[in-house]
């Protein structure tokens, strides 16, 4: 069986660059995607993400807005649980194996990735072993519909960047990625 990947665009159309993985979700279907891997938008429905997630994957990407204090428009590619992601409020904070709260409205990658260790706990699957996040640095995430140019620009780079990932980590014959991964510090 060859590995799964999905692709969750995660994000709020309602306030403007939020939207960004949603809409880099949406551009992606345009394309096609290699065996095994899928992407799907997941806007605002965290716990809908957490029950995808039981369908065993090996890879998560989740495509979000993500302040670290870059121009807007900046891509970011962070792996969960790297020095990168420290938690210090430098990056978003996607670490597994915290309490979740439930808040079907307010569910950052962090608390889904918390639940999903719930329902795996409780149903015997496994949370996928390799968790990235592709972030756009946002110019505006108040209220209103559509992003901004900058961030508009960045999104056919995400796709791009998105689909040099799923060729990069594909698995070679003998079951080794193909290429290291690099990462934004």
């Amino acid at each position: 069986m060859s590995p799964r990947t999905l692709i969750a665009g995660i994000g709020n159309v309602f306030l403007g660059d939020d939207g960004f993985g949603v809409e880099t979700v949406r551009a992606l279907a345009g394309h096609p995607l290699p065996d095994g891997a899928e992407a799907a938008d997941f806007g605002v429905r965290g716990v809908h993400l957490a029950y995808q997630l039981l369908d065993g994957y090996d890879t998560l990407l989740l495509v979000d807005a993500t302040a670290r204090g870059g121009e807007p428009g900046t891509l970011y590619l962070i792996e969960a649980g790297t020095a990168a992601d420290s938690g210090d409020g430098s990056g978003p904070a996607v670490e597994p194996g915290g309490p979740a709260v439930l808040d079907g409205h307010h569910m950052s990658p962090d608390t889904v990735l918390a639940l999903l260790d719930t329902l795996c706990a409780g149903t015997g699957t496994t949370p996928p072993r390799r968790t990235l996040v592709l972030g756009c640095e946002p110019a505006c995430v108040e209220e209103g519909i559509g992003l901004s140019a900058p961030v508009a620009a960045a999104v056919p780079r995400a796709v791009r960047m998105a689909l040099d990932l799923l060729r990069e980590t594909a698995p070679d014959e003998a079951g080794a990625p193909r290429r290291a991964l690099r990462r934004t510090p």
